[in-house]
C-alpha cells in the first residue's frame, strides 16, 4: 500500500528538530556515488517542469524522484509530488505533496548553514522575501540561536506585514544594517548590491538558470559556499553571476564537518545552495516513519491506496 500525504499531512508529521538533524546527518554523510540530477524545462506558457532524482542518503533504505510544476504567478506557485520507493524492490511507499517537502528541506537546510556561517552572537535578521521558505528558515534558524530582531522586506507590503506580526518583527522598506540576511524571491535580477561587514548571506532563489537575487560584485567579494558546487555553476549563483567553481570557498557539507567556513568576524559570507535530491528523501523518510508510528492516541495519517488495484 502507498501512503498518500497532503500538505497538511506533512506538516503534521515533520518535527523541526528531527529535519535538521535528518539534514546535518545527510550533509555529513558519505557520497552515494550515484550522480543526482536537477532537471528543468521551459513549457510553452510561463510555467516551468522540474524533476530531482535520485534522493539517496547512506543508511536510508528508500529513494525519492520529484516532480514539480513551478508557475510564478500561480498560488501556490510550486506544486508537484516527491515519489518515495524502496530502494531494494521499487515498491512505491508514498507520494508527498512537494510544495512541503520543499519548503520544509529548503528551509531548514538553509538553516543549518545561516547558523553555521553567521558570527556566533549574530541576532539581528533581515529577509528579503515574505514567503514559505523565509518562514521555514527562520523557524529553523531560532531553534539553532536567538533572534533578538527581524527585519521583513517584500515587494507586496501587505504579505511583510503579516509576516512580521507573525514572527514578531518589523515590515520595512529597506533592511538596512542586520548581521544575518535570508533572500528567498523569485528575481532575475539582483535585489541586493551591498552589506556590512562582516554580514552572513543566504539566497535561496537562484536555483535555475539566469535566475540571480545577488549582484555578481557581492558574490565576487564575499566567501561564498554551496551545496553542489557544480549546479551552482550549471544553474546556481555562480553560475547565473558569469563566476566560476573557483570562487566558491566550499562546500556546507564541508562547514558543517568544520574543514571550512567564516574566517574571522568581519568578512562577509554568503551560502547560495541550489538544493540536492536527498535532502527531499531525508524528510520524506521523517514522515513516512512517522506515518507508521500510529497510537490509538495519534490515528493514522494519510491515506491508504494501492496503485497496483
Amino acid at each position: 500500500m502507498t501512503i498518500l500525504l497532503n500538505g497538511t499531512d506533512v506538516r503534521r508529521l515533520l518535527d523541526l528538530d528531527r529535519c535538521l538533524a535528518a539534514l546535518r546527518d545527510g550533509f555529513l554523510a558519505p557520497a552515494s556515488g550515484v550522480s543526482p540530477l536537477r532537471m528543468r524545462t521551459d513549457l510553452p506558457g510561463p510555467g516551468t517542469a522540474t524533476a530531482l532524482l535520485p534522493g539517496l542518503v547512506d543508511g536510508v533504505p528508500a529513494y525519492t524522484v520529484k516532480v514539480n510544476a513551478k508557475f510564478p504567478g500561480a498560488s501556490p506557485a510550486l506544486r508537484g509530488v516527491v515519489c518515495l520507493h524502496d530502494l531494494a524492490t521499487g515498491e512505491l511507499l508514498a507520494l508527498l505533496d512537494s510544495a512541503t517537502v520543499t519548503a520544509y528541506r529548503t528551509g531548514l537546510a538553509a538553516a543549518l548553514g545561516t547558523h553555521a556561517l553567521a558570527r556566533p552572537g549574530a541576532s539581528t535578521v533581515a529577509v528579503i522575501g515574505a514567503g514559505a521558505q523565509s518562514e521555514l528558515v527562520l523557524h529553523g534558524l531560532r531553534r539553532l540561536r536567538p533572534v533578538t530582531e527581524l527585519l521583513v522586506a517584500d515587494l507586496d507590503r501587505e504579505r511583510a506585514e503579516a509576516f512580521a506580526r507573525r514572527h514578531g518583527g518589523s515590515a520595512v522598506t529597506e533592511i538596512g544594517a542586520a548581521d544575518i540576511v535570508v533572500v528567498a524571491t523569485w528575481a532575475w535580477e539582483p535585489v541586493l548590491h551591498e552589506v556590512a561587514p562582516g554580514t552572513h548571506v543566504t539566497s535561496l532563489g537562484a536555483d535555475e538558470p539566469g535566475k540571480a537575487e545577488l549582484a555578481p560584485a557581492l558574490l565576487g567579494r564575499a566567501r561564498t559556499f554551496v551545496d553542489d558546487l557544480d549546479l551552482a555553476v550549471e544553474m546556481g549563483a555562480l553560475g547565473n553571476a558569469g563566476l566560476t567553481r573557483e570562487h566558491a570557498a566550499g562546500t556546507i557539507g564541508a562547514v558543517l564537518a568544520g574543514s571550512a567556513g567564516r574566517r574571522d568576524g568581519s568578512e562577509v559570507t554568503v551560502y547560495a545552495p541550489v538544493g540536492l535530491p536527498w535532502q527531499d528523501l531525508a524528510l520524506s523518510w521523517a514522515a513516512y516513519e512517522t506515518a507508521h508510528q500510529a497510537t490509538d492516541r495519534q490515528p493514522p495519517t494519510g491515506l491508504r491506496f494501492d496503485f497496483l488495484g
